[in-house]
């Protein structure tokens, strides 16, 4: 179980929280992974998103790219979450750091993130730092995107099925920087 470190509710009622945890064991409608456009499961959140969650997710990964293509930043897949708690994985492409127009691909990612889970009508979805790890993005200002890109789209979005929204952060350096711009913001 997470240990929920921070809440915020918004006026339609939905709950950002920060989280420290697994994403792989959130019990929640979908988990995001931070994925790369061909959905190949290499390392960091997805590694341990197709650990957990099983062949299925890797099969599904396979069968999405050849269908659709390569996921966009503004359009993430989705796979079932296979052995996870979790009803769907969605698969959100981050970019990696030095690329050009980073930061408004990041907030696409969330972006996408967050309107997949409505059009799928769910009603929460754990997010991990997206970007932050073998992509480069730095923590504090992914922290500020991400933060962001949520407020906008519950103020945008009040009579979404999506009402709560969770960044579940697995190590102390990522829980530090965003609890960081958290309380920066707060205060």
């Amino acid at each position: 179980m997470s240990e929920i470190l921070r809440e915020k509710t918004f006026s339609g009622g939905q709950k950002l929280q920060v989280a420290r945890g697994d994403i792989t064991l959130e019990p929640l409608d979908a988990v995001v992974n931070a994925a790369n456009a061909h959905l190949q499961h290499g390392g960091g959140v997805a590694w341990a998103i197709l650990r957990r969650g099983g062949d299925a997710i890797r099969r599904e990964s396979d069968e999405w790219v050849r269908k659709y293509g390569p996921v966009t930043h503004e359009k993430p897949a989705y796979t079932s979450g296979g052995l996870m708690p979790c009803k769907y994985v969605i698969h959100a492409v981050g970019p990696v750091w030095g690329a050009g127009d980073k930061q408004r691909k990041l907030a696409a990612a969330v972006r996408g993130a967050l309107e997949c889970a409505a059009e799928l009508k769910l009603a929460s979805i754990a997010l991990p730092a997206i970007s932050t790890g073998i992509f480069g993005f730095p923590k504090e200002l992914a922290a500020g995107i991400i933060f962001a890109e949520i407020g906008k789209f519950f103020a945008e979005n009040k009579d979404s099925t999506l009402k709560l929204a969770r960044l579940t952060l697995f190590d102390a350096p990522t829980v530090e920087a965003f609890l960081k711009v958290w309380d920066d913001r707060a205060g």
